[in-house]
């Protein structure tokens, strides 16, 4: 009696051991499905639409598109702009295109002038000789033009950007270039005189001598040449020395300067016997 109880409690137990064992189990959920609930569709912009809508839709779009595309593959667009790898590559294919037709087009224009106009070969390379030697002298003279005109116009610019010189002698007919020299003749000869060389005055040295003096539109010296010496030293810087204590002069007047940046004036000056400086 005792041995059949105990019997059965462990047949009892090894079924229920199994139950729980095999008889339940946790079964996961699909990923698919899982993915379906928490993973949102991606949104894109279509360039085309379809009647009919699709089924199991692979994004959101502003239209429904049902297929699409020249290739089985599942792609999708990543810019909504044309492929302008494609574009570069039609263009050039319709370049080749048309250089190839240009190409066929002057065989078939030099094919038909061959047979047209009937040349002896010597003849023809001496033609031909001769005209890419025209040619060539027409490239040579069109190309020393060209620099000639481009040294013409750089001397131009150059000779433009000079300052306007303007010479006068001792005699000039002309009022706004007169009244100004005169002017600075009474000036140079009151200074001269005021400032008479001792040395000269003490040897007894006496002479002429011809002085060039620019003078710019301020009035200020811009050079001092002696033009004709005296062949006395002291009387060329004597002479030189007092133009410029005389300086500054007064400033072009706009009648001058209208056309003149720098007048040079040349004059004779004439250190006298009576120790005094005088102008010709």
């Amino acid at each position: 009696m005792l041995l059949s109880a105990i019997s059965f409690s462990m047949v009892f137990s090894i079924l229920f051991h199994a139950f729980l064992l095999f008889g339940v189990a946790l079964v996961m959920p699909e990923p698919r499905s899982a993915l379906s609930f928490s993973q949102p569709l991606q949104v894109v912009l279509v360039n085309s639409k379809s009647q009919s809508k699709p089924l199991n839709a692979d994004a959101l779009a502003q239209a429904n598109l049902d297929g699409g595309g020249n290739t089985a593959e599942d792609r999708q667009a990543k810019s909504p702009l044309p492929n302008i790898r494609d574009d570069k590559k039609l263009v050039l294919e319709k370049r080749a295109k048309t250089v190839k037709q240009l190409e066929q087009e002057n065989k078939r224009i030099l094919t038909k002038l061959k047979s047209d106009h009937s040349v002896d070969q010597p003849e023809l390379k001496k033609q031909k000789a001769s005209t890419a030697s025209s040619g060539d002298d027409l490239v040579q003279k069109a190309l020393e033009i060209a620099r000639l005109e481009a040294q013409i116009n750089k001397n131009w610019d150059a000779y433009q950007k000079l300052p306007r010189r303007k010479f006068i002698g001792a005699r000039t007919q002309e009022y706004r270039f007169a009244q100004y020299i005169e002017d600075w003749r009474v000036k140079v000869e009151r200074i001269g005189n005021l400032n008479y060389p001792e040395q000269a005055r003490q040897q007894k040295i006496y002479g002429k001598l011809q002085l060039s003096v620019s003078i710019l539109k301020d009035g200020s010296i811009e050079t001092i040449e002696v033009s004709k010496s005296s062949g006395q030293r002291i009387l060329d810087a004597a002479a030189m020395r007092i133009v410029k204590l005389a300086a500054p002069y007064s400033p072009l007047p706009p009648s001058i300067t209208k056309d003149t940046d720098i007048l040079t004036i040349t004059r004779t000056w004439t250190f006298t016997s009576s120790d005094r400086l005088e102008s010709e």
